[in-house]
């Protein structure tokens, strides 16, 4: 590809590069910067010098969500396949063309949108809380007895696994190798190709199994849709359903948690109370939104964004968390932040939007943790001052890396099947 050939997009002077420590350590004062010296859209890079656009405009991000045929998710669109390596460790994230509910568009993303949301609607809610407190029951009586817990690695983490695969009739021993796959592959480092891969063949396998032998759980039912559709396009939708589930759950959980344990509004909450979980996962929501970065939309044509230029074919990220602080509109909605005010984009929005069962599910999934963790370990605290928490090296995905705790150990309870 020559900078003469339509759509070509160079990396722009002055571009943001998109990671470092500041994405990890201070995010929002970032953003701040960005808005400041580049406006509500950013010209970054990513790794390997390939030019993207960053939306951090609360209003912009309305137009992109709210555009699906002038910005859809089409990937086959990107105008830099060319200068992409097929080793690029964001490509899992990015994604290529592919039959999926993630990454097609149109009245292709329909059709698979019309066999996943049915199966997910399927899920009972008050079975799912049920699994959700044994399962976090079985867990933290794992770690209960000692009096401390890295509650990342021992508790919000495999916890929404744990969960999904109850769900989708995973085998439970696979259950770890699955969540490792699925972080390594969001964190987007060296080995993240290969976590795909692994990932994906944990999916192809549980395909094969329940076209075998069908139960009741949701892998099932999506085969049982009426219209077939092939191997690889079940498999997609299941990489695609499971990887959005417990990655983003198990932030949502982590960082709940660590609001609740730092902040003294939540105080109150560590003696069982129900309000301020309720409030502390939904300011999470707002303001340390498990996915901070989502990719993508293309430009199906020339266009203008805020006070930018975009050529077809040009990659936009989502700045969800940006959006989501843009003080432009934070003025109008921040006294009802704790209060159930719902108008953030930490689900996305519009036609690609997270489906609405699926976000009810990932609620289920963190407050019942939560909710059972508190009611275990009521004196639960930070081993570490709160300043030495660290975030995971993503720009995408904002969750903690470890979340150390300390309590009076307690006796486990047991009795699980």
């Amino acid at each position: 590809m020559t900078p003469t050939d339509r759509g070509y997009c160079p990396v722009q002077p002055g571009a943001v590069l998109l990671g470092g420590p500041r994405f990890q350590a201070d995010p929002h004062h970032l953003y701040n910067d960005m808005r400041r010296e580049h406006g509500s859209v950013v010209a970054v890079e990513l790794p390997g010098g390939v030019p993207a656009w960053l939306v951090i405009g609360y209003r912009e991000m309305h137009q992109v969500t709210n555009s699906p045929e002038l910005f859809p998710r089409d990937v086959s669109l990107w105008n830099q396949w060319g200068n992409i390596p097929e080793d690029w460790p964001l490509l899992p994230m990015v994604g290529q063309p592919m039959p999926s509910i993630y990454f097609t568009a149109g009245a292709e993303h329909r059709r698979h949108l019309a066999m996943v949301e049915p199966a997910l609607e399927s899920v009972d809610p008050f079975e799912l809380r049920r699994v959700c407190e044994d399962l976090a029951d079985r867990l933290i009586d794992g770690f209960c007895g000692r009096g401390t817990a890295e509650l990342m690695a021992e508790f919000a983490e495999p916890l929404p696994v744990l969960a999904l695969g109850a769900l989708l009739g995973l085998p439970k021993e696979e259950g770890p190798h699955l969540a490792w796959s699925m972080k390594v592959m969001a964190d987007g480092g060296a080995d993240a190709q290969g976590a795909h891969l692994q990932f994906m063949g944990h999916m192809q396998r549980l395909v094969a199994m329940k076209k075998a032998a069908p139960g009741d759980d949701l892998v099932s039912r999506m085969l049982a849709y009426p219209t077939p559709f092939t191997d690889e396009e079940y498999v997609n939708d299941l990489m695609a359903i499971t990887a959005a589930g417990h990655l983003t759950t198990s932030d949502w959980v982590g960082n709940s948690v660590r609001l609740m344990l730092t902040d003294d509004r939540f105080a109150a909450a560590l003696g069982g109370g129900r309000r301020s979980i309720s409030q502390a996962m939904n300011e999470v929501l707002w303001e340390e939104g498990p996915t901070s970065i989502l990719a993508g939309r293309w430009a199906a044509r020339d266009t203008r964004l805020g006070d930018k230029v975009i050529r077809a074919g040009d990659l936009l990220l989502l700045g969800l968390a940006a959006a989501n602080t843009d003080p432009h509109v934070r003025q109008h909605v921040s006294d009802a932040v704790q209060t159930g005010n719902n108008a953030h984009f930490a689900f996305s929005h519009g036609e690609y939007r997270c489906p609405f069962p699926a976000q009810h599910i990932a609620e289920i999934i963190a407050r019942t943790g939560i909710e059972v963790l508190l009611d275990r370990l009521p004196d639960l605290d930070l081993a570490v001052p709160a300043q030495q928490l660290t975030r995971r090296p993503s720009p995408f995905m904002h969750g903690m890396s470890a979340l150390p705790v300390v309590f009076t150990p307690v006796r486990a309870v047991g009795g699980f099947q």
